[in-house]
Parts: C-alpha cells; sequence; structure tokens
C-alpha cells in the first residue's frame, strides 16, 4: 500500500491524538498513564514549531501515523541537536511506514544543519529501540529505574543517530 508524507497541521488533530492514545492506554511507548484531550496536540504542534513533522497517509488519505523533531534542549549550546517522536496506527506498523518517516525527519534535519537526533526509548519497548538500532542510531546513554507506568518501573534508554 503507498503512503505519503505531508507537514503536519492542525486538520491532524484528532487522528493524531487517537493514534497517540492508543499507546498510551496499550504500550510503554506513549508515558501518560490516562488518554490525552484533543487539546494536548497544541502542545505537539508547540513542540515542534520550526522542526520538521510529518502525517503519514494511507492512500485514501486516511492518517496513520505521525513524526516531528522538536528541541533537544532550550539552550543554544544544542541547538544542532533534536529529540525525535514517532507513533503509526497498530495496523500499519511493520511495512517500512517507520523508515520512511524517519527518512522524512532526517532530510528535514539535514536542511536545518542539525547534526544529532536524540531518541530516548522506555526499556519496556524492545521494538522501538531495536528500530532505531536497525536504521543508524547508537546506544548513547541509560536511565535507571526513572519511570513507572501501570505499576511497572523502567529504564530510559538514549540513543543517538549523527547527520
Amino acid at each position: 500500500m503507498p503512503y505519503s508524507i505531508r507537514p503536519m497541521s492542525a486538520q491532524d488533530r484528532e487522528p493524531i491524538m487517537d493514534i497517540f492514545n492508543f499507546y498510551v492506554e496499550n504500550s510503554f511507548a506513549a508515558y501518560p498513564e490516562t488518554k490525552l484531550p484533543y487539546q494536548a496536540f497544541d502542545m505537539f504542534l508547540k513542540m515542534s514549531k520550526g522542526y520538521p513533522a510529518g502525517t503519514v497517509l494511507d492512500q485514501e488519505g486516511k492518517v496513520v501515523g505521525f513524526g516531528m523533531l522538536r528541541a533537544y534542549h532550550p539552550m543554544p549550546a544544542f541547538s544542532k541537536t533534536a529529540e525525535i517522536t514517532y507513533f503509526l496506527h497498530p495496523d500499519h506498523t511493520g511495512k517500512g511506514i517507520g523508515k520512511k518517516l524517519l527518512d522524512y525527519l532526517e532530510k528535514g534535519a539535514r536542511e536545518m544543519s542539525l547534526e544529532n537526533i536524540l531518541a530516548s526509548i522506555s526499556s519496556l519497548n524492545d521494538g522501538s529501540v531495536e528500530f532505531h538500532r536497525k536504521n543508524g542510531f547508537k546506544n548513547c546513554g541509560l536511565f535507571e529505574d526513572i519511570g513507572s507506568k501501570k505499576g511497572k518501573t523502567f529504564d530510559m534508554v538514549w540513543l543517538q543517530k549523527k547527520l
């Protein structure tokens, strides 16, 4: 099935929040304990302002995923580094969309002259850790037992890709 990516916009609010909230309720990929309201999408737009952010569409134009870069740190000393976030509808994983979205975000990062992309991932999200490693990210840190969700404590795995 062909997929396309376009810049993320306010019209994507509900489908993006529905995808994000699936992971809130069913995984350790999204960290809130409970679903976020549709208004929380404004936070995503604010966090990614000035950075590449894309919405993935299927062949019928339905939103099936999203991804964005955001500032890693607000101080100018870190202006060449961004943090990555992305989520795909569970029916559309394992189809190469994550790689396509990563390529889209990396292209935008290079156009901004960014030099590093960081990914912070729950240690309970093995699939994401493996995806990033397969796509050129290297381990760069581990914060032990700093997260807790659904009564489970987890580590935060940090991965880095130099562009």
